[in-house]
C-alpha cells in the first residue's frame, strides 16, 4: 500500500512539472533578446528629453518594431562614431540612427527594408552673396561644415572647391554657422529643418540653399550573418508601413516635406 502511495505521489509531481515546464519554456523562446544602438543627438529623430529619457521618431519606431517582431530589447545611446564598429564586434545587434542605405555601407553590413526617405539639405549664411546652390559655394571656395562619416560628409566630398570642416555632432556645426565659423552646413534634411526652426541663434542669419539636394532611404542596420533577425525586422516594418503606424509617427514628430514614408510593398 505504501509503495502504491509513493508511486502515486511521484506520478503527481511528474505531471505537475510537465504541466508547468513547457509553458514557461515557450514564453522564453518566444522572445529574441537584442541590444539596439541609437545616437540620441539627431533631433527630432532621437534625443534625450527633459526627463532624461530617450525620445523621438526613431525611438518610437523601434518600440513598435520590437513589439511586432517579439524582440526583448535594450536601447542604448551610443555616439555616431561607435555605432558601426560596435555592431560588427557584437556589442549590440541592431542600429537605428537615420543611417542612409548606401553601397559603401552595404559591403560590411546588412540593412532592413527602408522605413523613411530623406536626403541632404544645405543651410548657408545670409550675409553670403549670390548663394543659391552648392556650385555657388564652390565658386567662392566656401568653408562648409558636416558631421564626419555621414552621407552629408560623403556628398560634400564631390565638390573639390569646397573646404570641408568636420564635426562629431551636427549641432556643433550649426553653432559654428551661427558664429560665422563656417559659411554653410550640410546635414540630414529633417535635422537641418529642426535646427533652422528652433535654434534662435539662426534667426535672420541663415537660409536653405535650394531644396533637398539628394534622396536617400534610411534602414535599420544588422550584421550580415544575422539573417533570421533581419527577416523578423523586415516583416515588422512591412506590417507597420501597411497599417499606417509609421505614417502616424511621421505626423506626430512633424517631419513634414523633409522626409517621406515609403509606400508599403
Amino acid at each position: 500500500m505504501r509503495s502504491i502511495c509513493l508511486k502515486a505521489l511521484l506520478i503527481f509531481f511528474i505531471m505537475l512539472l510537465c504541466g508547468c515546464q513547457p509553458h514557461s519554456t515557450s514564453k522564453l523562446e518566444s522572445k529574441t533578446q537584442v541590444v539596439i544602438a541609437i545616437d540620441a543627438t539627431f533631433v527630432p529623430m532621437a534625443f534625450m528629453n527633459q526627463e532624461n529619457q530617450l525620445d523621438g521618431f526613431e525611438v518610437d519606431l523601434i518600440k513598435e518594431v520590437a513589439r511586432e517582431a517579439s524582440l526583448d530589447y535594450e536601447l542604448v545611446n551610443i555616439e555616431w562614431g561607435g555605432l558601426f564598429g560596435g555592431l560588427i564586434t557584437k556589442k549590440f545587434d541592431l542600429v537605428i540612427s537615420s543611417v542612409g542605405i548606401i553601397e559603401e555601407r552595404k559591403k560590411r553590413m546588412a540593412f532592413s527594408i527602408p522605413y523613411l526617405q530623406s536626403g541632404v539639405a544645405v543651410l548657408a549664411r545670409n550675409d553670403l552673396k549670390n548663394v543659391e546652390s552648392l556650385e555657388d559655394l564652390e565658386k567662392q571656395n566656401a568653408k562648409v561644415g558636416a558631421q564626419i562619416n555621414t552621407t552629408s560628409y560623403y556628398f560634400l566630398e564631390k565638390y573639390s572647391g569646397i573646404e570641408i570642416k568636420t564635426y562629431d555632432k551636427f549641432g556643433h556645426a550649426v553653432i559654428d554657422l551661427a558664429n560665422k565659423g563656417v559659411d554653410a552646413v550640410v546635414g540630414d534634411s529633417v535635422q537641418a529643418n529642426y535646427y533652422f526652426k528652433n535654434n534662435t541663434d539662426l534667426i535672420g542669419k541663415a537660409h536653405f540653399v535650394g531644396s533637398r539636394m539628394t534622396s536617400e532611404f534610411y534602414g535599420i542596420v544588422i550584421r550580415k550573418e544575422d539573417k533570421e533577425l533581419k527577416d523578423k525586422v523586415d516583416a515588422s516594418l512591412k506590417g507597420l508601413l501597411k497599417n499606417g503606424v509609421i505614417k502616424k509617427l511621421h505626423q506626430k514628430w512633424e517631419l513634414g516635406e523633409f522626409a517621406a514614408v515609403p509606400k508599403p510593398s
